[in-house]
């Protein structure tokens, strides 16, 4: 199991906060018992998707983009789709991917400008979770990109270590690996505030 070398209580905290994330969206999401359409899974994942982004972009603007980005890709294959449902994956790694080319031209941009503060996050998003939560969303994004990936995947997007694998195109061993890392570094980060 992911972070067993771990004190529970970091892993306790991810898994809360963004538990209670994946609990609001699951909550405003629509059982569908006739076939997907786009329009219907436009409705049912968009926000869940935006929010899947936020948590690895840190930034609202960007994320809308990339998710709008994923469901334009989603459009274009459409018709290539084996089933509707197999969609929800397609915009999850779709998601994923753009979140990391959006987080490598920051990269890139950096190298070349003074670094920046990071942008506030919104009142709304803020509001939404309590001071603990709020420490690990703000630890989160300490994290290298590939470990933030992770985490967010596994305690946000509620994904087995296979279904990791898949998203972000790395082994099932890498996801084990990253998250146990992950955990570590979060721990190191949240004792340190």
């Amino acid at each position: 199991m992911v972070g067993d070398s771990l004190g529970p209580g970091v892993e306790r905290s991810v898994e809360r906060t963004l538990g209670h994330l994946r609990a609001l969206d699951t909550a405003s999401a629509e059982a569908a018992d006739r076939p997907l359409t786009l329009e219907d899974l436009y409705r049912q994942q968009r926000m869940r998707m935006v929010r899947l982004a936020i948590l690895l972009v840190d930034e609202p603007a960007t994320a809308e983009d990339v998710v709008q980005e994923a469901f334009t890709g989603l459009y274009r294959n459409w018709s290539g789709l084996r089933d509707a449902r197999a969609a929800i994956g397609y915009l999850r790694t779709a998601v994923v991917n753009g979140s990391r080319s959006v987080l490598r031209r920051r990269k890139t941009a950096r190298e070349y400008q003074p670094p920046h503060q990071a942008d506030a996050r919104s009142a709304e998003s803020l509001a939404m979770l309590t001071a603990e939560h709020q420490a690990v969303v703000a630890a989160l994004g300490q994290l290298p990109p590939r470990q933030r990936e992770v985490l967010v995947l596994r305690y946000y997007g509620d994904l087995s270590e296979a279904e990791i694998a898949e998203a972000t195109g790395v082994s099932k061993g890498t996801v084990k690996s990253t998250a146990s890392r992950a955990l570590d570094a979060l721990q190191r980060i949240m004792s340190a505030q």
